[in-house]
């Protein structure tokens, strides 16, 4: 049973409020005034809290504001009951990172409502967002819960063709793109001017952020690979998504890290093995990103450079090894795609 504190310091409304909330199936704890409960927020840890704003000893904003300053209760969802309905006071409570406004007088309706909304949030969020397209399957999540939609019709797409720069090393990131269609790779080069592809991105993907979150110049850079439909998504609003709600935030840096931590082990893995083993996980690599749902044989479509420079080997070496792969049906190769034959030997390739 999900548990809700009611921070209220007139008491007829508070044991309303928590009357309604039980019989919604729902625990309900009550607290007097601001100070009464941060105190019971951080011994209970509430799924949810509803917060009057105008109280004594301590204001709701102030009850918002000590409870975000603790890693237990940062993240609880906050719902704020207020009497007055002036901009100002919904602009300052939402400026904080706050989940919803309920205005006094309000029917129970409306109250549960809100809370329903916000707990099936936190329940979306805290969903476990793993493998290569995990940042994009969170960030459709965060922004059909969030207050900022990333992707909508009123934005405006492009397309660009074949060979395209989006952008270079050392410019200032000012969009994040969100592919409709096409393939992007980004890349890195050395200097010797080794050209090493650090992701490819395609439908559905978002890309660019990195940067914009570090607040620093691109560090690689972005070619199209074929005709390409972007959206492009401002700064402001992938920061605002990602920065205003505490819950998107954590969940966000959380799913990074996990990335990070992925890349670099799989980075490691990589420098010890045979050269076989290698192509055999790029190949994978690409089939878990673009291979749709149960489909049996994937096609990888991607020229011989571009899939030698994302595994991180010499182009002439990915076609000898291919060749040996299509010699023991592990793959096949037709017009130039690459179609997978046996998914699992390449993921267990002894040698």
């Amino acid at each position: 049973m999900k548990k809700i504190l009611i921070i209220e310091d007139n008491s007829e409304v508070r044991e309303n409020t928590a009357e309604i909330i039980e019989l919604s199936n729902y625990r309900a704890i009550t607290a007097e005034n601001g100070k009464a409960g941060v105190e019971l927020a951080l011994k209970e840890l509430p799924d949810l809290i509803v917060c009057d704003i105008m109280m004594p000893v301590l204001d709701g904003y102030g009850v918002y504001h000590s409870l975000s300053k603790h890693k237990e209760t940062a993240s609880i969802p906050f719902i704020f009951l207020t009497a007055k309905s002036e901009k100002a006071d919904f602009r300052r409570g939402m400026e904080m990172g706050a989940d919803d406004y309920v205005t006094k007088p309000f029917d129970g309706i409306e109250l549960l409502n809100a809370i329903e909304v916000r707990l099936k949030k936190t329940e979306l969020l805290k969903q476990q967002y793993e493998g290569p397209g995990a940042i994009t399957e969170f960030l459709t999540t965060a922004q059909k819960t969030g207050k900022v939609q990333l992707t909508s019709p009123e934005r405006d797409s492009y397309t660009y063709n074949k060979k395209h720069i989006l952008y270079k090393e050392g410019q200032r990131p000012r969009v994040v793109y969100h592919v409709i269609r096409g393939k992007v790779k980004v890349s890195k080069t050395n200097d010797d001017g080794k050209e090493f592809i650090t992701n490819i991105s395609g439908p559905g993907d978002f890309f660019g952020y990195t940067s914009i979150l570090e607040d620093v110049n691109y560090k690689e850079e972005a070619q199209v690979l074929e005709e390409t439909e972007l959206m492009l998504i401002p700064r402001e609003d992938f920061m605002q998504l990602v920065s205003n709600d505490m819950q998107i935030a954590q969940s966000f840096i959380r799913i990074i890290t996990r990335n990070i931590v992925e890349k670099e082990e799989s980075l490691l893995s990589l420098a010890y093995s045979s050269l076989r083993k290698k192509v055999a996980y790029g190949l994978i690599q690409l089939c878990d990103k673009y291979k749709l749902k149960d489909e049996s044989n994937p096609a990888l479509n991607l020229s011989r450079e571009n899939m030698a420079q994302s595994i991180g080997i010499a182009t002439e070496s990915l076609i000898r090894t291919l060749g040996d792969f299509k010699d023991e049906k592990l793959i096949d190769i037709q017009t130039g795609k690459v179609i997978i034959l046996d998914e699992n030997k390449l993921r267990n390739l002894p040698y």
